[in-house]
């Protein structure tokens, strides 16, 4: 007889997760695997659910009102949430599912005990485990207390923190059902749970087993800390013994009781080391078995582990592929380009394709595979060097691969390892008409390419991107453009280590490099103060622009007084500068162009904050700091043994320093440049393919990559479910935090400053612009909803060109990510903002609003009282 409520554990496999939920779906899984031992049960259906559902009609109402609450709005989540639970509760369960429900518990005894465990179909799934949001029973006993903890399961759908889970998640209530496991009570000496991987760090070699007595209860609630065991290639290499004083057990009427554990056994193992190593091996065949890192509930029965649940590790940031077994070690790409959020398939792949070096993918974030540099010491020393100047973080993450001596195999400096002679290493004369001639090459190129792409559609338009991308990469290859990149960094790490040397003067430079010439970063800052000047006299336009929303607000501005004037100054801003937005290496963000309106807030604020004239001013006052210093500096110098050869040494160094340090900024805006060129061919394409019907939006493509949109584009069809797959593992991927450096195990390495002269509680990070400068914290993570007043410090993750704008309003900037020649920092120096980059977790640590002291030259920001 086929029930339709109920469905044994035998029965169901992943196919059924739509019926029996993620947690049924697993354990029907589980107990298919040889080897493994699953409690017996079955699984009472969403269809019970649904019918259940049906009975409450004022459900429907409140799941429209819950739909539409601020996910932060916990208390109105609270209120309503408790209303959808209690009218669940009070629906009596219908004859028919309460009968078939009956007839499962007399197969197993209907005296017997039972664990109820709800199972969402939103749930243990790849991207989202919803570990602990629904709610579970243990040792439950009686057909009558059975139905009344099925009811609950089915109302802790609705428990607050699933609520909540669900929209943070991006999950519609509607969509979910939720099913309920009923299995077989077992009563274990020891229960905890089992990592197939190291939840901390990652490592996909190691596993950890978090043991204690009694029900694994204890543990999951915190009532005691577990025995805890790391275990690699077959053996326990680390263990810390808890002292467990508590433990659950259950009751022989049903329900459980916290006891004390005899003093005596307290100290002792929960489990012995090859007790552990099997249970690990158990973990290593469930975790082949499906394919991915596991998080593992077990229970040890007569010296036999039963397995009670197994859900995947979500949080785990994924390994790139490389297709051998080799060991690796990925260095972050974002890191380096300050934008570490997840980038869309077509943004990663063209990025792929027209970078310098070979980059792997992996979490939606790119990654440069430095193990064969790290292998040759010649190289490895180049390296090291590189990444300690830009990111000591990067840096001390590597030297901590560097210390396993079996992780990175050592290869003589003539192998492949070993760095080639390269003409950027040549020294350049000091002549600003090289920059000029730079500039020039590039504006040809981008001009020949935007002429060009004009008459290209179809497959021929991506064989002409194709070469494109080979021009691009020749133009930044261009060895006379890395001359001009190094030969402006390396004098600024001259003129740091010389006159710390000389004169005991840190970070120098900072202020030698103020209002340097040509950084087209600093310039688009500024520039937008001029835009603010041009608006400031018209009240009308002002007040206007206080209430802009869509984004055809320009066409508007016409009709107002002073509006013609408004316009043509955001429209010759955007023309210089609209191929730029936040995340600008993904082709796939919006620019600018396309969204204006997030220029808005900051013009505003340059409005209200600044008086007419303040861009020359800046700028001028900044050239005449930089040239004070210069004199301060030449004439130390001359006091001092072969003062006139230090002085005029560092005389060139200044120089040379001021030709070259603002061409630094300029290759990152001919590629965003040449970006905008590519991406409105391709929308113009996308446009083609949804008039055709093959696409239902153009940003479709943007979860295509290169080569299959240009398959797309060659056969008129497309796969849609890898479409909506692409969307749904970029919605998980932000909930990810991607490393510095990433090993192949999986690892996370992170580094550590490694400093004792920062005062206590300070939050270090590496100074990157000299000055102190105390003020209110502004933690902003949108540019578009900044918010800043004069003598601001903006605290957020990471800070590309696009955040430059701002920069002009501040007073001091903290990051959690960047490095000396990011360009957060290149503009900070340029603007004399005292800043800290690097700073591990700052927008969390600091509140906004709090009063903060950055200290830019010593690297490190102290929260005030």
């Amino acid at each position: 007889m086929i029930e339709p409520y109920v469905l044994g554990l035998q029965e169901v496999d992943e196919t059924k997760v739509a019926v029996v939920g993620g947690k049924g779906a697993h354990l029907g899984r589980l107990s298919r695997i040889e080897g493994i031992r699953v409690p017996g049960g079955f699984c009472v259906t969403t269809d019970a659910f649904r019918r259940i559902m049906e009975e409450g009609p004022s459900i429907d109402d409140r799941l429209d009102q819950l739909s539409r609450l601020d996910p932060d709005d916990r208390e109105a989540i609270r209120t309503l949430s408790a209303q959808i639970r209690r009218t669940i509760e009070g629906i009596a369960i219908p004859g028919d599912v309460a009968a078939a429900i009956a007839r499962a518990l007399a197969q197993g005894g209907e005296q017997a005990a039972y664990a109820v465990r709800s199972s969402a179909t939103a749930e243990d799934l790849p991207t989202a485990s919803f570990a602990g949001q629904h709610d579970s029973y243990l040792n439950v006993v009686g057909p009558t207390a059975i139905l009344q903890q099925v009811s609950r399961c089915w109302a802790s759908l609705f428990t607050e923190r699933a609520v909540t889970y669900r929209r943070r998640n991006g999950i519609d209530h509607r969509t979910v059902h939720m099913a309920v496991v009923v299995q077989q009570m077992v009563f274990p000496q020891a229960a905890g749970i089992l990592f197939t991987a190291d939840p901390v760090t990652g490592n996909r070699k190691v596993a950890t087993v978090d043991a204690g007595f009694g029900l694994g209860e204890a543990l999951v609630s915190g009532l005691v800390n577990p025995d805890v065991f790391k275990v690699r290639d077959g053996e326990v290499v680390a263990k810390a013994i808890a002292a467990k004083q508590r433990a659950v057990h259950a009751l022989p009427a049903g329900g459980t009781r916290e006891v004390a554990v005899d003093s005596h056994r307290q100290e002792q193992p929960a489990l012995t080391d090859a007790q552990v190593v099997r249970l690990a091996q158990l973990g290593r065949r469930i975790e082949a078995h499906f394919g991915r890192p596991q998080d593992i509930e077990w229970c040890l029965v007569d010296d036999g582990f039963q397995i009670v649940q197994s859900r995947p590790i979500t949080t785990l940031f994924p390994v790139p592929k490389t297709g051998d077994q080799e060991n690796h070690v990925y260095v972050s790409v974002g890191h380096g380009q300050m934008m570490t959020d997840p980038m869309k398939p077509l943004g990663l792949s063209v990025w792929q394709l027209t970078a310098m070096v070979p980059m792997h993918e992996a979490g939606g974030r790119l990654f440069v595979d430095v193990t064969r540099r790290l292998a040759s010491p010649a190289s490895r020393a180049g390296l090291l060097d590189a990444m300690g100047r830009g990111d000591p973080l990067i840096r001390d993450a590597l030297e901590t691969v560097l210390d396993r001596d079996d992780f990175v195999p050592s290869l003589p400096d003539t192998g492949p390892g070993a760095p080639s002679a390269g003409d950027a290493s040549a020294p350049i004369e000091t002549d600003p008409a090289i920059v000029t001639e730079l500039m020039e090459r590039s504006q040809a190129s981008i001009a020949a390419l935007e002429r060009d792409i004009r008459t290209k559609t179809g497959p021929a338009l991506f064989d002409f991107l194709l070469e494109a991308f080979e021009e691009h990469k020749r133009v930044l290859g261009d060895p006379l453009n890395l001359q001009a990149i190094m030969a402006g960094m390396e004098a600024t790490w001259w003129l740091n280590d010389k006159l710390l040397e000389w004169l005991g003067e840190k970070n120098a430079a900072d202020t030698l490099t103020l209002s340097a010439p040509g950084n087209v970063t600093s310039e688009m800052g500024l520039a937008l103060l001029d835009v603010a000047d041009v608006i400031r006299p018209h009240a009308e336009v002002v007040a206007f622009l206080q209430g802009v929303e869509g984004e055809g607000f320009l066409d508007e501005l016409a009709k107002l007084a002073g509006g013609t004037e408004a316009r043509d100054a955001i429209e010759s801003y955007l023309d210089r500068y609209g191929m730029r937005c936040v995340g600008e290496i993904d082709i796939t963000r919006p620019r600018w162009r396309e969204r204006p309106t997030t220029l808005v807030p900051v013009i505003l604020d340059n409005v209200r904050n600044f008086e007419p004239g303040a861009a020359q001013r800046r700028f001028e006052q900044g050239r005449q700091k930089a040239r004070k210093k210069e004199q301060d500096v030449l004439s130390r110098l001359r006091a001092l043994p072969d003062g006139e050869q230090k002085a005029d040494e560092t005389k060139r160094m200044i120089d040379r320093v001021r030709t070259f340090i603002g061409y630094r900024e300029y290759p990152k805006y001919a590629i965003v440049s040449r970006y905008f060129v590519y991406k409105q061919a391709l929308l113009e394409e996308a446009e083609r393919l949804v008039q055709a019907n093959v696409l239902p939006e153009k940003e479709d493509i943007f979860h295509l990559t290169f080569q299959e949109l240009h398959d797309v584009v060659r056969s008129n069809q497309v796969d849609d479910q890898l479409v909506q797959q692409r969307k749904e593992a970029f919605r998980a991927y932000h909930a990810l935090t991607p490393p510095r450096v990433l090993t192949s195990d999986g690892e996370a390495v992170t580094g550590a400053y490694r400093r004792d002269d920062v005062p206590a509680g300070a939050l270090i990070g590496l100074p990157v612009s000299a000055g102190t400068i105390e003020g209110r914290a502004r933690v902003i993570l949108d540019m578009a909803e900044a918010d800043l007043e004069a003598g601001d410090i903006l605290v957020t993750t990471s800070t590309d060109p696009s955040w430059s704008p701002l920069f002009v309003g501040i007073a001091g900037l903290v990051t959690e990510v960047g490095g000396l020649m990011t360009h957060g920092a290149v503009i900070a120096r340029e603007y004399g903002l005292p800043a800290v980059v690097g700073v591990e977790h700052a927008s969390r640590l600091i509140r906004d609003g709090q009063r903060i002291r950055v200290h830019g030259t010593d690297g490190y920001v102290e929260i005030l009282p």
